[in-house]
């Protein structure tokens, strides 16, 4: 028997990443869980791992009714939420424009808080909502104006949420991951290139290392489910790298 047997979570932005190795590891720990994606093919590879894959973007109304119905159906209720979906996208301050800022903050920020709204009725009470924030938050980093501003004002959420939600017995809190390699720079970038900023990362983490979505994955579930005196917090998962 696993530690979350019987568990039911909702991962969003649970195809790939960080996400997916969330939705991995508590299907492993006997957890029944639901991911939403908006890659088809992604979602079609994680169904066939035993995931209960939704095809939805957290900024549309329409897929989060649709997404609050499928819980609904599959679970009655949910005894966590993990709120991972997101966007990373760097603009260097002077070229960002109107459209690119409310883009970001549409995914990073206002779609996670309607999520978490319209779900909030069909959330058991003493379950577990976990966010993912950005080390970013803590950092004055190049180019990172608009992401890392959305992710504080999601660590700002957190804090409100876990008091608005406590006498519920519901606990808000957390994950702030550092540079993880989740493999998704091979994907738009050559691999020597990979190789170079792998390594320049690494130099900058007390650890000597890049993370795994698999160590942020971790943190993750026990914020969810084992961190029962704990609400309102940021775990950071970074090697350090913001902490030595």
């Amino acid at each position: 028997m696993g530690n979350y047997e019987g568990k039911r979570a909702l991962v969003t932005g649970g195809s790939e990443g960080i996400g997916l190795a969330i939705a991995r590891l508590l299907t492993a720990e006997g957890s029944r869980v639901m991911i939403t994606g908006r890659k088809e093919s992604a979602l079609e590879t994680a169904a066939k791992e035993g995931l209960i894959a939704v095809r939805g973007d957290v900024t549309s109304k329409t897929d989060t009714e649709a997404l609050a119905g499928r819980i609904e159906d599959e679970f009655g209720q949910l005894d966590a939420v993990f709120l991972n979906s997101g966007v990373t996208t760097l603009v260097p301050f002077n070229a960002v424009t109107e459209e690119m800022y409310d883009t970001i903050f549409t995914a990073n920020t206002k779609g996670p808080f309607f999520t978490l709204q319209r779900l909030l009725p069909l959330l058991a009470e003493g379950s577990g909502v976990v966010l993912t924030t950005s080390i970013s938050n803590e950092l004055g980093l190049p180019d990172h104006t608009v992401y890392s501003a959305s992710k504080a004002a999601l660590r700002s959420l957190a804090r409100s949420w876990a008091r608005e939600l406590q006498p519920r017995g519901i606990r808000v809190n957390a994950v702030s991951p550092g540079p993880i390699d989740t493999g998704i720079l091979y994907k738009t970038l050559p691999a020597e290139v990979v190789e170079e900023m792998r390594e320049n990362f690494a130099a900058l983490i007390p650890m000597g290392r890049m993370g795994t979505p698999e160590e942020v994955a971790r943190a993750a579930a026990f914020l969810a489910f084992d961190a029962t005196f704990t609400t309102g917090a940021e775990l950071t998962v970074d090697g350090g790298g913001t902490q030595l």
